[in-house]
């Protein structure tokens, strides 16, 4: 998980400068309320490498932005929606995000290790409105050749908390799974023969299945937002079980402050 200035800073210049018509709200992992748009700063604190049990802080950018409701960014993902269904429950797109490496500086159990590299992943997304929630749900390609291989998740976000008239809080519960296919597993959590040590055997990691649980919100303050959010990613078994990975639980924390426009 690094580079976190380096690709918001990137995404935000590309789409900020086009986020001029607010369209209809969504539940999205940046709940915005007022307008669609929001640009703002923010800290998080997240494990050194996936799999430690050691964290670092980040400062980062946070955007979320639309142009004519079509391309959009909500903080690290950015798209297009190409199809949307008549009563604008069903949204079909593209979308693209990154994917962080780590280096052996990030941790004993690395030590002495490759890198591996920043990545990013593309391909259709779809998002699907109902009376309780919104499901979001993605089939990535690695298309930096970093892995080569396949993610896909489905992620469920339900409002817990809502907004009255027009300010306060509100507060959204999620809950999802990422499915890691072989070859994207085994190069974040692989140990190459190369790389084996006494303490740290080779191990070839295969496809798996990671949970994610937490609540992400938003508290209106004048024209601006505080956004807050805790996540806990539970790794499945073939990451899990990896020499490098000192415990599966891998929880992440931010809070930030955004002005809406």
């Amino acid at each position: 998980m690094r580079s976190f200035i380096a690709t918001g800073a990137l995404v935000a210049t590309a789409f900020t400068a086009f986020a001029q018509e607010p369209p209809r709200q969504d539940l999205t992992p940046v709940p915005v309320v007022r307008s669609f748009n929001l640009v703002g700063i923010g800290a998080g604190v997240y494990p050194a490498f996936s799999g430690s049990e050691n964290f670092r802080g980040l400062v980062l950018p946070i955007v979320r932005a639309s142009y004519r409701d079509k391309a959009f960014i909500n903080a690290l993902q950015a798209g297009l929606w190409l199809f949307d269904s008549e009563d604008n429950a069903i949204r079909v797109g593209l979308a693209i995000e990154p994917r962080f490496g780590w280096e052996a500086r990030d941790g004993t159990r690395v030590e002495g290790m490759e890198r591996r590299e920043f990545s990013l992943e593309a391909g259709p997304n779809v998002q699907v409105r109902t009376p309780v929630g919104v499901f979001n749900a993605n089939v990535y390609q690695d298309i930096t050749g970093a892995s080569n291989g396949q993610t896909a998740q489905l992620q469920f976000i339900r409002p817990l908390v809502r907004l009255q008239g027009g300010g306060g809080l509100r507060l959204n519960g999620v809950v999802g799974a990422q499915w890691f296919a072989g070859k994207t597993n085994d190069y974040y959590f692989g140990v190459r023969p190369v790389e084996a040590t006494p303490s740290r055997p080779a191990y070839t990691a295969g496809a798996t299945t990671n949970l994610q649980l937490g609540v992400n919100g938003l508290y209106l303050l004048g024209s601006g937002s505080l956004l807050f959010g805790v996540i806990g990613n539970w790794l499945g078994d073939a990451a899990a079980e990896s020499p490098i990975v000192e415990t599966r639980f891998q929880p992440i924390a931010y809070l930030g402050y955004g002005v809406n426009f």
